[in-house]
């Protein structure tokens, strides 16, 4: 008898406690969107914070109730990009008159790997972290990646590696710019640049020029000569480091072949020497447009149908002769 009444008890406490929890569910409910849900649906789900959101989650929520555009992920495919465009009915997430500018990280650093620049030999634990704290790191170089790969660490798309310079190289295929690497450097060295740029300065010093060259070959010494060759002011040298403005830049690689110290470096072309325009006289009409866009007096020919030709000791390789010739009669060409 005692059992049945505690059965008894216990079955109405649980009706009543559940009849409670459906009240409080419904009367409390925190209604979502049905349209964040499925934008959430479509997003990749790596939440890596390259959108500039925190998470897929908040991502899909700034592109229902804020108009964010899909293209701010950088690992979203095209196919659920545009699936994301046909829900919202949005043309401006993948609007074909603006390329969006997909990022990738870039390690401000070309250090030599040599025991002339080192001030001891570490022997603590492989973390970058640990390192700076024991004498600023074992480099003379202040301003040196401590290469002990803490960036490739944290990165949890496998997108950085250590080289045999004990520098990080970084994967731009697997690179989504989610930004974790830069929360890593202790030296703050790495940056994200548009994937599509490849002229980069490689220094991260702010130490005058006499004192970078005892501790570094490759560090910039603020000369300013990359300022004086370009053609596009898209090159400043502040606090005794060059920048380059990425938005100017056109990759010519004019300041690459000026830079004494060879600092800054046309990627995947370790060996450029700078370009120099030439001209296929048969083709050429004379028409002088490449003669007035050319901001270094560099071709010769200012009569209307004379045939152009290079000076090639003016030429700084920036090619807007040979982007504006209507007869694509002008070619640039490494100068070795």
């Amino acid at each position: 008898m005692q059992i049945l009444s505690a059965v008894l008890v216990l079955g109405i406490l649980g009706f009543v406690f559940g009849a409670v929890l459906s009240f409080a569910s419904k009367k409390f409910e925190v209604k979502v969107d049905p349209m964040i849900e499925q934008t959430l649906e479509l997003l990749p789900g790596a939440n890596c914070g390259g959108c500039g959101y925190p998470g897929c989650a908040g991502f899909a929520e700034a592109i229902v109730k804020k108009g964010e555009a899909a293209t701010l992920c950088p690992v979203i495919s095209s196919i659920n990009r545009k699936k994301i465009e046909d829900l919202l009915g949005l043309n401006k997430i993948s609007a074909p008159d603006k390329k969006p500018v997909v990022k990738a990280a870039l390690v401000k650093c070309n250090g030599l790997d040599s025991d002339e620049y080192k001030k001891f030999e570490y022997m603590g634990v492989p973390n970058c972290q640990a390192a700076v704290l024991l004498q600023n790191g074992p480099w003379l170089c202040p301003h040196r990646c401590m290469g002990l790969g803490s960036c490739a660490t944290a990165c949890p798309f496998d997108a950085i590696k250590i080289n045999q310079k004990h520098l990080p190289e970084i994967d731009e295929e697997k690179c989504v710019a989610c930004g974790k690497c830069l929360l890593a450097c202790p030296k703050q060295l790495i940056e994200m640049v548009d994937k599509e740029k490849t002229v980069h300065v490689k220094c991260n010093s702010t130490d005058r020029g006499a004192e970078t060259r005892k501790v570094c070959k490759v560090g910039c010494i603020g000369c300013g000569l990359c300022v004086k060759v370009c053609a596009y002011d898209a090159i400043k040298v502040e606090n005794n480091l060059a920048r380059i403005e990425y938005e100017k830049c056109v990759g010519c690689g004019a300041c690459v072949a000026k830079c004494p110290q060879h600092t800054i470096i046309m990627e995947n072309r370790p060996g450029f020497k700078g370009r120099v325009a030439v001209v296929d006289e048969e083709v050429c009409i004379g028409c002088t447009i490449c003669y007035k866009v050319c901001k270094f007096s560099a071709i010769n020919g200012g009569t209307p149908k004379e045939k152009h030709s290079i000076f090639p000791g003016k030429c700084v390789g920036c090619g807007l002769c040979a982007e504006k010739c209507p007869k694509k009669c002008i070619k640039m060409v490494d100068k070795a």
